[in-house]
């Protein structure tokens, strides 16, 4: 399966610093990868990616930059641990995720996709609540997406939006927690725009 993932194209793509670069951004061992594919079994959103996470690593470590960039896949990650919890060799894959799509973010590398669109909204409701509130999230990524003028996704979202109110799912207002001002501060400090 893995040798499928290099093409004879891809051979003049590599570049040899990207796992290094993804290696010291994220603090994470990707040479312990042997790939035995412990983390893509157990993840419970791999069926929707494009590539599996260890295919993701293997990539990465090959310096197939333009393909793991350009993936779905790091943008799907739910960060929910489960690769690093399986993984023997205790590779935090998570981590991996985050510095991927920190360098795509950078590199402007988003615009197959409007999950960054949607990961941004769900960051900025933390930032600014400490916790995401749904309906301001919503309307923020459905804005910034465009997808607030296609009338038939609208009228559809719009339906489905007051069954949860009406079942007490979306509050109006926002809930704050505590701690405001430190999660603000884990923002500033991880450089991380919400």
């Amino acid at each position: 399966m893995t040798l499928r993932l290099v093409r004879e194209k891809d051979i003049e793509k590599c570049d040899p610093s990207f796992a290094q670069e993804v290696k010291d951004k994220s603090q994470a061992n990707l040479e312990r990868c042997y790939q035995c594919i412990a983390c893509s079994s157990g993840c419970p959103v791999a069926y929707q990616m494009d590539y599996a996470p260890h295919q993701i690593l293997r990539m990465t470590q090959l310096g197939l930059k333009d393909r793991v960039l350009d993936s779905t896949t790091i943008w799907l990650c739910a960060s929910c641990e489960t690769c690093a919890t399986r993984c023997p060799n205790e590779i935090e894959i998570v981590r991996v995720m985050d510095a991927l799509r920190h360098i795509s973010l950078r590199e402007g590398r988003t615009a197959q996709t409007s999950l960054p669109v949607f990961h941004s909204a769900f960051l900025g409701g933390v930032r600014s609540f400490g916790r995401v509130h749904e309906l301001l999230m919503i309307i923020r990524y459905m804005l910034v997406s465009g997808s607030i003028f296609k009338l038939k996704d609208l009228v559809r979202d719009a339906v489905l939006g007051i069954k949860m109110f009406l079942r007490g799912k979306m509050p109006i207002l926002p809930h704050r927690v505590r701690g405001t001002t430190e999660i603000k501060r884990i923002f500033q400090k991880s450089g991380e725009k919400g």
